[in-house]
C-alpha cells in the first residue's frame, strides 16, 4: 500500500483514539485537536520517506503531545498552563491507581464519560461526544437532531467550554456515580452505531468503522457496568451488525431484511448476541433496548421470512410503546401488523401516524406506506407515496432503492 493511503486508513481508524489520549494529557479540546492535525501533518512529512512506525498509534500521541508542548512555549504561556496540565496528569494516574484492576485504560470511553458529566446540559452531551469522541461532523449531528448546523456548533462549544471552565475530570467515575450518567452513555453508543448502520448522507449505506467502535464500547460498558441494558445494548447492536454483509448487493443496493441471504448472517456474532439477551431477560426488568434485541432476535432465529413469528413480534412493540412513546415505534409496530394481518390493517395505522402530523418528514414513513399500498394492489398511490419517500431520503443507496421501486410500481401499473 502507498504511504500517503496508509496514512488515511491509519487516520479513519485511530484519528478518534488518538485525539481522546491527547485530550487526556492536554486538558483542553481545541489544543489536542491541533495537536492530532499537526501530528498527522508530521506522519504525512516522515513516514513515506522513513517508513511507518511500528506502533502508529504510539507515535502520533508522542508527537502530538509534543507540538502542543513546543507551541505553547513558542506562545509564552507553557509555564501558566504546565501545572494544570501536570494536575491532570497525577488526577488519572491517582483515579486508575485506586481502581486498580477496575480500572478501564480506555481513552475514548473515558472521554465518553467526561462529556456525559451530569454538569453538561443533556441537549449538548450527546452531540458533544458524537463530535469529539466518533468523528461526526457538526452537519452529521445536526441532521440528526434535526437542527440547524450552526445551532449545532454553538451547543459543541458550550460544552468544551464547560469541561475546561467547570475542570471536569477526564475519567471514568467511581461506582457510585456511574448509573448517573449511564442512561446519556448508552445513547451515545447507540447513536454512533446508528450512523454506521445506516449512514445519514452519502453513498455507502453503512460504515463499519462506526459500528465496530460501538460494539467495542458497549463490551467496555458491559464489564464495566453489569446492568440489563447494557446487555440489551450490546445484544442489540451485534444481532444489527450479524446482517450487514446481506443489508447490500454487490451493487452496494438495498436489499429489505425479507429478501436478505440468511446465510450471510454472521451466526457467531447472533450467538453471543442471544447470551447477552438472555442475561438482559434473566433480569426481569426490561428496557428499550433490551425489548428491542428481543424483536430483532425473533427475526435472527427465523430460517426465512416466512417462518418469522410476527405474533411475537407485534407483542414484543406492545411492550416497546409501554416503555418509550414514539411515532417511530409506531409506524414499525404498523408493519409488524401488516406483516401478520395483511396489508390493509398496517396502513390504516400508518395512515393515522402521517394524518397526527407526524413523520411526514420521515422518508421511511413513506417508503413503508408505497410498499403497503402495493401489496394492496393500490399501484397508483404506491407510487406517490414512493416518489414523497425518493424527495426525503439523502443516501444514495436510499435513493437507488427507492427508484427501482417506482419503476417496479409503474411496470406494474402498465401491465
Amino acid at each position: 500500500m502507498h504511504p500517503h493511503n496508509r496514512i488515511q486508513e491509519i487516520f479513519q481508524i485511530e484519528s478518534r483514539r488518538v485525539l481522546a489520549t491527547l485530550i487526556r494529557y492536554l486538558g483542553d479540546f481545541d489544543l489536542a485537536e491541533d495537536a492530532l492535525a499537526e501530528a498527522f501533518a508530521a506522519a504525512a512529512e516522515t513516514w513515506p520517506r522513513d517508513g511507518v512506525p511500528a506502533n502508529p498509534r504510539a507515535w502520533l500521541v508522542s508527537t502530538g503531545r509534543f507540538k502542543a508542548i513546543d507551541a505553547m512555549r513558542r506562545h509564552a504561556k507553557f509555564s501558566e498552563l504546565r501545572p494544570d496540565l501536570v494536575r491532570r496528569n497525577d488526577q488519572v494516574a491517582e483515579t486508575n491507581a485506586l481502581r486498580s484492576g477496575e480500572a478501564i485504560e480506555d481513552d475514548r470511553l473515558r472521554l465518553i464519560f467526561t462529556c456525559c458529566h451530569p454538569a453538561i446540559d443533556p441537549t449538548i452531551q450527546i452531540a458533544l461526544t458524537l463530535r469529539e469522541v466518533c468523528g461526526l461532523t457538526t452537519e452529521q449531528i445536526a441532521a440528526a437532531f434535526l437542527v440547524a448546523p450552526a445551532t449545532m456548533a454553538q451547543r459543541i462549544v458550550r460544552g468544551k467550554a464547560k469541561i475546561r471552565d467547570a475542570g471536569i475530570p477526564y475519567q471514568v467515575p467511581a461506582s457510585d456515580a456511574l448509573q448517573e450518567r449511564i442512561e446519556s452513555v448508552l445513547a451515545v453508543c447507540y447513536l454512533v452505531f446508528n450512523e454506521g448502520y445506516s449512514t445519514s448522507s452519502g453513498e455507502s449505506h453503512t460504515r463499519a468503522d462506526l459500528t465496530e467502535e460501538a460494539i467495542r464500547l458497549g463490551r467496555l460498558l458491559c464489564e464495566l457496568i453489569p446492568d440489563s441494558e447494557v446487555f440489551g445494548l450490546l445484544a442489540l447492536m451485534l444481532l444489527h451488525e450479524s446482517r450487514r454483509l446481506a443489508r447490500t448487493n454487490d451493487d452496494g443496493d438495498l436489499v429489505l431484511l425479507e429478501d436478505q441471504n440468511r446465510f450471510l448472517w454472521k451466526r457467531a456474532m447472533i450467538h453471543e448476541a442471544l447470551d447477552w439477551l438472555s442475561g438482559a431477560l434473566e433480569s426481569g426488568d426490561v428496557g428499550t433496548y433490551t425489548i428491542q434485541a428481543a424483536i430483532s432476535a425473533v427475526h435472527a432465529r427465523s430460517a426465512s421470512a416466512a417462518e418469522t413469528n410476527w405474533n411475537e413480534i407485534v407483542d414484543w412493540y406492545d411492550l416497546l410503546l409501554q416503555a418509550a412513546q414514539s411515532s417511530i415505534v409506531e409506524l414499525n409496530r404498523a408493519v409488524a401488523i401488516a406483516m401478520r394481518d395483511g396489508p390493509e390493517a398496517g396502513l390504516a395505522l400508518v395512515d393515522s401516524i402521517l394524518q397526527r402530523g407526524e413523520l411526514t418528514e420521515y422518508y421511511l414513513a413513506h417508503s413503508a406506506r408505497g410498499e403497503l399500498l402495493r401489496r394492496a394492489g393500490k399501484i397508483r398511490a404506491a407510487k406517490a407515496s414512493f416518489e414523497r419517500a425518493l424527495s426525503l431520503a439523502k443516501q444514495e443507496p436510499e435513493r437507488r432503492f427507492l427508484l427501482t421501486k417506482i419503476e417496479q410500481t409503474v411496470l406494474r401499473d402498465s401491465n
